[in-house]
């Protein structure tokens, strides 16, 4: 498996923020607001990236899934006009859907530890291991969330995913 370090400058992307497990009812109704969204404002964006988070001392993969925290984004093109978001969400607006949530960011986050992960979500750790000992051996810590890039649909028989930690000297 290769593990790489690459630095990732400022990206705009429309963002929902949220709280609950992956697949649950609030995450995929947070993905359907994104593409809706995206949609009504006609342009490219994608593909959908996670940041993830728990606010525990634990490590995530032992908090419950149900107490995970989430940013969900779409990369945008560019920043979006003024009023551009707004009005897509108006097009798109139904009762009771997560569109008011979605924002419009920009983040940075820096230096980066990255692998592809191949196969199901549930055996991202084996991936994450990996990456954990790149970092252990260069010195490097976490700088922020834990970063996914989904190249794949969630329900492809063989996910792709990236995997990606911010990282600064330990």
């Amino acid at each position: 498996m290769k593990v790489d370090l690459k630095t990732y400058g400022p990206a705009t992307c429309l963002s929902v923020t949220g709280m609950g497990e992956p697949g649950g009812a609030e995450h995929l109704a947070a993905i359907g607001a994104l593409y809706a969204v995206a949609g009504g404002m006609g342009g490219p964006a994608g593909p959908l990236e996670g940041l993830w988070w728990v606010e525990e001392e634990r490590p995530g993969l032992e908090v419950a899934r149900e107490l995970w925290r989430w940013h969900l984004m779409l990369p945008l093109a560019g920043v979006p006009e003024p009023g551009v978001v707004e009005a897509a969400r108006e097009a798109v607006r139904v009762p009771r859907s997560a569109v008011d949530r979605v924002r419009v960011v920009t983040y940075t986050e820096g230096e980066c530890v990255e692998a592809l992960h191949v196969g199901p979500f549930s055996e991202e750790y084996v991936t994450l291991q990996v990456m954990e000992e790149f970092m252990a051996e260069r010195g490097l810590v976490p700088n922020g969330p834990h970063h996914e890039v989904y190249l794949t649909a969630f329900d492809d028989p063989a996910p792709r995913t990236v995997l990606r930690q911010p990282v600064r000297r330990g």
